[in-house]
């Protein structure tokens, strides 16, 4: 009876182990998948010009992807700076401030945005950002623009990113002891001040942690930024010029260019930077937080 206890015990912790060097290998085959169908257009031309290129002419086999990269991480740094400060300083009055009657109203009603449909964010966008930013925001900086802009593209996914910051960050103060809120204002520390050099000082590994899963998410979100961006393959150089950034590039082209072999190929290489960018991040969020962890030990 012992031995076959001992028997099952192994077999579930062997099958976990498979389990888990799966999930493991799943990336790394995607990554694989990935690069062998970039191979093409990797033998074709050299990653330099790839890279740092902005000639996009497809049909004369010019993929220069500069463009496409300095576009995603417009929008996406619009994103974080228009989303970060309002996500924690709402994550402060909920958690820290709010009565319990208001917590549980408003909490649903922004778990509620994570819900909604991205295409929904992007018609949204077209309706009312984009005109917004063209008829009333652009003329104070710019002569003219149509209103589908990298600004548009920002204040479109720090709305979808909004809820996702908020709910970890909230979750991260919660698990601050209350005990060292009560010795801080025991000492006659005020709120404000409470919250801010001790409830924020032990939460900063998972604010970082926050927003580096809002940033993964904001670099791979394609429908809602491709409705408002305008589509345009060039470098912008202000808020208000239009941009084509990478998801958006393989949602409009990969189906149609499937029969052309070197486009495709390029497209799945812009599948491979979007890929590199978002692991490279994550990794090196990874080594922040360590340290960090460390530092605080």
């Amino acid at each position: 009876m012992k031995n076959i206890r001992l028997l099952k015990d192994r077999l579930i912790s062997k099958t976990f182990l498979a389990l888990t060097i799966l999930s493991i290998s799943t990336v790394i085959l995607i990554g694989f998948g990935l690069f062998y169908k970039s191979l093409p257009i990797l033998n074709s031309t050299s990653l330099y010009n790839l890279l740092f290129s902005s000639e996009w002419k497809p049909f004369k086999e010019a993929f220069g992807f500069y463009p496409f990269i300095v576009g995603t991480l417009w929008v996406t740094a619009i994103a974080i700076i228009i989303a970060l400060p309002l996500s924690m300083l709402t994550a402060i009055y909920l958690s820290e401030y709010a009565h319990i009657r208001v917590r549980k109203l408003v909490l649903p009603l922004i778990e509620l945005l994570s819900g909604i449909p991205p295409v929904l964010y992007g018609v949204w966008g077209v309706l009312v950002i984009v005109p917004l930013i063209q008829d009333k925001i652009a003329p104070h900086f710019v002569e003219f623009t149509t209103g589908y802009s990298v600004l548009a593209g920002g204040i479109v996914l720090a709305i979808m990113i909004f809820p996702l910051i908020i709910s970890i960050v909230i979750e991260v103060f919660d698990n601050v002891p209350q005990d060292l809120r009560n010795a801080s204002l025991s000492l006659g520390a005020t709120q404000w001040q409470t919250v801010k050099k001790v409830v924020l000082r032990k939460s900063f590994d998972g604010i970082v942690a926050a927003v580096v899963l809002a940033i993964s998410r904001a670099f791979g979100e394609t429908i809602a930024v491709l409705m408002v961006c305008g589509n345009l393959a060039q470098v912008p150089h202000s808020l208000f010029d239009s941009a084509y950034p990478l998801p958006a590039l393989i949602a409009n082209n990969y189906g149609e260019m499937m029969s052309i072999p070197m486009y495709d190929s390029a497209l799945m290489f812009a599948a491979l930077l979007l890929f590199v960018i978002i692991f490279l991040f994550n990794a090196l969020s990874r080594i922040i937080l360590y340290r960090i962890e460390k530092k605080n030990n």
